[in-house]
């Protein structure tokens, strides 16, 4: 049997203008991000139910960076992990990794929405070819 390591973290850090969440999701050694933004500074409570309510329709991103396993990046000493978690603690924000991951899930986003308003546009001005025409066959008529 093969042990399956699966890991989500929700990170709540202000950005300067809003608090935001960083969720950062890592099954079979890859990561996946979503980002959320609370607005005001959410409570413990506030934070407990949003993921009770919103864990499920979370948009991650594609699981493309490869990260580290857990049990490798842990250490055995109590004493050193309690450190290695204050400083996570004191450090501001999310992963670089999981900036990267947000970073290639937004040039992706921009990337479709591209070629959707391109087509969009190919759409409309070919409507407006075929209602021009149309238009002057209507006038040749004399209609």
């Amino acid at each position: 049997m093969r042990k399956r390591e699966v890991s989500s973290t929700l990170t709540v850090y202000h950005d300067g203008q809003f608090w935001v969440g960083m969720v950062e999701h890592v099954e079979r050694g890859e990561l996946s991000v979503a980002h959320v933004v609370f607005g005001a500074e959410p409570s413990n409570e506030e934070i407990y139910a949003w993921v009770l309510g919103h864990w499920e329709s979370l948009q991650l991103s594609e699981a493309c960076v490869p990260v580290d396993s857990r049990s490798e990046r842990m250490a055995g000493n109590p004493k050193r992990r309690a450190r290695e978690v204050a400083k996570a603690m004191k450090a501001r924000g999310a992963s670089t990794a999981s900036q990267l991951a947000l970073a290639r899930e937004r040039e992706r986003a921009k990337g479709e929405a591209r070629s959707t308003r391109r087509f969009s546009h190919e759409r409309d001005e070919r409507e407006r070819w075929e209602l021009r025409c149309e238009k002057r066959r209507r006038k040749h008529r004399g209609k």
